[in-house]
Formats: C-alpha cells, structure tokens, sequence
C-alpha cells in the first residue's frame, strides 16, 4: 500500500464535488436508497473517490435493504481502518479509507456468510472501475 495521502482542505474542496466533501472529510452521510451504487451490479472494483484506492470488490457486495452499498468483505486486508464512533447518540464503527483518512461509513456485525459484516457505504465516497 503506498504512504500516506496528506492534503490540505483547499486541496481536497478543489478536488471534490460539495457533496464527497462533506461526506469524505466531515464523516457526513447521503441519504437512504439516494447513492448511485446502491442497486449497482456491475462487475469490478469499488475505489475510494478520494485517492483511487481499490476497497471492494462487487464480488462482496450485496443487497442488505439497508438503503447504502452493502459489502462483506474489504477486497483486501488492511486497506480500510475502524474507528469508534458514538456520534448521534449511537455506538457504532466507523469505516475510513486507510490511505487517505475518508470517511466511507460503518460497518456492522448482521452481514452474510462467511464473514458475517456488513459494510454500510456511502456511494458519493466511492468510483467504480467495471472489469474488463
């Protein structure tokens, strides 16, 4: 995995549209069922919109009805970090892109076999790169 991806906040406004901003670098979150990838089956790679660091793979995504891209597994270890998030009242894991610090969204305990996680995604923290 290459070193760590440090910019400046005028760097990342520059780069990112309002809305990967306010989710990617203020851990904000799009709205239910809203996010291009929720019912997405196409075939490749999910990246981190931030730094284009390869996250999923649509090998593990899945439909969990919770209304945000759903994956069982990263699509290789180490590449995304958990952090304790007790926002809004709740406990929770948040999931970031360990090259570059975004925010992707949580991670869960109620997902399919054989991992049993759920990986709860924003799709605006996200591009897709379709197998060729």
């Amino acid at each position: 995995m290459p070193s760590k991806l440090t910019k400046t906040d005028t760097q990342w406004r520059a780069q990112l549209n309002d809305e990967q901003y306010r989710v990617t670098r203020e851990a904000g979150t799009e709205p239910p069922f809203s996010g291009e990838y929720v019912n997405h089956h196409d075939s490749g790679n999910y990246i981190c919109v931030c730094c284009g660091q390869p996250l999923f793979s649509s090998d593990a995504k899945f439909d969990s009805g919770c209304g945000w891209p759903s994956f069982s597994n990263q699509i290789e270890q180490g590449v995304i970090t958990h952090h304790a998030d007790h926002s809004h009242g709740m406990d929770r894991t948040e999931v970031r892109c360990k090259h570059c610090d975004a925010h992707l969204g949580h991670i869960f305990d109620d997902g399919p076999a054989p991992t049993g996680l759920r990986y709860c995604i924003n799709s605006v923290a996200l591009d897709f790169h379709a197998k060729e």
